[in-house]
């Protein structure tokens, strides 16, 4: 099987191919919300760069969010219509399960908190009693409400929470408290956006376990609000 990862959910834009023995080669742009501009690019890289003709994927993996509006925009409608000019499916993986993926790569065996920046002074976060796991649906938070879940989780669990994301970062001032008590430990730089590596290994692990990728038709971005420009307007 032959699979393209498609990863566009925060700042990072990055694409990876995948085969059977896991991910070939993986490449990501950092910076200035150039979706658009830097993903066909990207995609043609790493197809150069493994001797793979588009011709050749059998499968697409995208990241569906929650993450960035445009980004996320961006990323889905390119693998929609990859596949559809292919013939081929979509499998559909959130942002949340990528970052989970890194930190078991990592090695980190306890509860993970993939928190992403939703901008406007929130975050989207889910937790995993263990690292991998598929997580449950995103909720929103504000910087409060967050330190006071991870609180609550670590207390649960009886052990440190591990914080992976752009949104962790962000507000990595407002978890002070909670790493000073050692229910939260902070991931570094490397888990702070979801990977296109991780993608297509989280994607490739659900394929062989049975998962279906769906028609490109069906595919969905999770946004979980409003963009930015549709909010503005409402309060204009």
């Amino acid at each position: 099987m032959t699979l393209l990862a498609i990863e566009t959910a925060a700042e990072l834009v990055g694409v990876a191919l995948a085969d059977d023995d896991g991910p070939r080669a993986a490449v990501w742009v950092r910076g200035s919300r150039r979706h658009a501009e830097s993903l066909a690019p990207a995609i043609t890289h790493v197809l150069e760069q493994t001797s793979t003709s588009l011709r050749d994927v059998e499968v697409v993996a995208v990241d569906v969010g929650p993450g960035l509006f445009t980004g996320l925009r961006v990323g889905v409608a390119t693998a929609q219509g990859i596949a559809q000019g292919l013939g081929i499916r979509v499998l559909e993986v959130t942002s949340l399960a990528v970052l989970s993926h890194a930190a078991a790569e990592g090695g980190w065996s306890g509860p993970v908190a993939a928190v992403v920046d939703a901008r406007r002074g929130e975050v989207f976060a889910a937790v995993t009693a263990r690292p991998g796991e598929q997580p449950g649906p995103a909720l929103r938070y504000r910087p409060d409400g967050l330190a006071r879940m991870l609180d609550a989780v670590a207390i649960e669990a009886g052990g440190p929470v591990l914080a992976v994301g752009n949104g962790a970062r962000r507000y990595a001032d407002d978890l002070a408290d909670a790493r000073r008590s050692g229910h939260v430990v902070l991931g570094g730089m490397a888990l702070a956006d979801p990977g296109p590596a991780a993608l297509a290994a989280v994607a490739a692990g659900r394929i062989a376990d049975g998962q279906a990728p769906v028609p490109p038709g069906e595919v969905r971005p999770v946004y979980l609000r409003e963009p930015d420009a549709r909010i503005n307007w409402v309060q204009r």
